[in-house]
């Protein structure tokens, strides 16, 4: 029995950008068990893990109105609330080649995945969450799911999961309770190919790539019924079947390690992840960044990060947006890409504390200059055990 305890507290205040200058602070606690039912119960290869957070605080983004497509801080939102976010088993098979997991699960703890290791949402977590976060939900937003992994042997894996697609699951409504929520729109299926090779000097490396479409019927983000902008017509938006996306995610060591060190060296990371322009009012999102482990050798454990990103708002909408316009129908901005960058540095002063400084600056917030710019100073501080 492996128990876990964490808290994550992220502050942050604004020098420009928004309507006024202000601080505020975001926490989650988190609480759970994993469970060995091989050595418990006699349930070979069976593992069973639950998992229930809660967050609290306050949203910089929205508090001073930055107007940024991707919040400033990571670990605010989606209610500030207790919620199961993990109550699932894992099924070994076959010697630990299929891995058969089921229950309720959080999408990018499989598909996707990557750390939070950034303050702001745009380089933390899985990407295809936080482009289109309307269905695909990320942390701590569970959903009953299933998921099948094939490990290939000094390759990587192959993996497919089917997700059940209801909105309530992010809602604040029964979020301890395993409730399987009545009026679900369809099933979200995602498919994922990862290499997860050691390169020239044993440096290793992972390199996914995925896709997936969920069976839903939805609106048309742009046109009506008659295929005209339904903003400019007021006619219902027109109905489609399925939404669909891809995602490409990479992280890569570049320099090697000497014989002492477990950490120390230099990495890259790449995500970049697309929509369908039909139903994603943000259609593509790139991240890309540096971290520099063990910058000094009597910190071998701290590191120094740097990220750079760009959230592009979907140019159909862009064009409906300048059509209201030219017809006397605005003013409105017109949007197009929002560019973030972050640069932090990471303590770890003892096994399992992480303090961490940061500082953000927005180019084009939400997508448009008719927001300033945002220069925004954070401090992170985690605790697990």
């Amino acid at each position: 029995m492996d128990l876990q305890f964490g808290y994550t507290g992220e502050f942050a205040v604004n020098a420009t950008g928004g309507v006024r200058q202000q601080a505020a602070y975001t926490d989650q606690y988190l609480a759970g068990a994993t469970l060995d039912l091989e050595r418990l119960a006699g349930l070979k290869g069976m593992t069973f893990q639950v998992t229930v957070t809660a967050r609290t605080g306050r949203n910089l983004s929205d508090d001073v109105s930055l107007g940024t497509l991707q919040q400033v801080q990571e670990i605010y939102g989606r209610g500030q609330t207790l919620r199961l976010t993990q109550l699932w088993v894992n099924q070994r098979l076959f010697d630990g080649k299929v891995h058969w997991k089921v229950g309720r699960m959080t999408f990018g703890e499989d598909f996707a995945s990557f750390p939070c290791e950034f303050e702001n949402l745009t380089f933390c977590g899985a990407a295809p969450g936080n482009l289109v976060s309307g269905y695909i939900y990320n942390w701590p937003v569970s959903q009953w799911a299933t998921r099948v992994r094939y490990n290939i042997d000094s390759v990587g894996y192959v993996q497919a999961g089917a997700y059940d697609v209801n909105p309530q699951y992010a809602s604040t409504n029964d979020t301890l309770l395993p409730v399987l929520f009545k009026g679900s729109m369809g099933v979200l299926i995602p498919i994922e190919l990862a290499w997860l090779p050691r390169l020239a000097g044993g440096l290793p490396g992972s390199y996914k790539i995925g896709a997936w479409y969920d069976t839903s019927a939805v609106n048309d983000v742009v046109s009506d019924i008659s295929g005209n902008p339904h903003v400019l017509t007021g006619l219902r938006p027109r109905r489609q079947q399925g939404r669909a996306g891809g995602y490409l995610s990479i992280v890569q060591q570049l320099t090697p390690l000497a014989d002492w060190e477990t950490r120390r060296g230099l990495s890259a990371f790449l995500n970049a992840v697309v929509a369908s322009d039909r139903s994603s009012t943000t259609d593509n999102q790139v991240a890309a960044g540096l971290v520099y482990t063990g910058p000094f050798r009597s910190r071998p454990d701290d590191d120094v990060g740097f990220a750079f990103g760009m959230t592009r708002v979907n140019s159909r909408i862009a064009a409906s947006q300048a059509l209201a316009n030219s017809l006397g129908l605005g003013p409105v901005a017109v949007q197009g890409a929002e560019f973030p960058f972050e640069l932090h540095y990471t303590l770890r002063p003892v096994n399992g504390v992480v303090l961490r400084p940061s500082i953000q600056y927005v180019i084009n917030p939400g997508g448009t200059g008719a927001n300033p710019n945002a220069l925004v100073f954070g401090f992170t501080t985690s605790i697990t055990f």
